[in-house]
């Protein structure tokens, strides 16, 4: 089981981008969250069996049409033992 946290940039605001993350999520299998920052940025948690999320990473990198991602930034956490993905923010 691995944890990663990342900050999605571009626009991902008003675009379903956490709607868009959580079925990248139900589809690799995975956990966590995301919600929008102030900043107009999206912070998502996941965690789960390597191949999962890296899985849902790589989706989350392309985003929902009439969406535009620019840049990812990915950082290692420890799992907290999420049980579902949730939508906040």
């Amino acid at each position: 089981m691995i944890a990663r946290r990342a900050i999605v940039s571009g626009r991902v605001q008003g675009v379903g981008f956490r709607f868009f993350a959580r079925r990248a999520a139900e589809s690799a299998g995975v956990t966590g969250w995301a919600r929008n920052l102030p900043d107009g940025r999206v912070e998502t948690m996941v965690e789960g069996e390597e191949s999962g999320v890296e899985q849902y990473l790589a989706k989350i990198r392309r985003g929902p049409i009439g969406g535009r991602v620019d840049q990812v930034e990915v950082e290692e956490r420890a799992p907290e033992g999420l049980t579902a993905f949730r939508i906040t923010g």
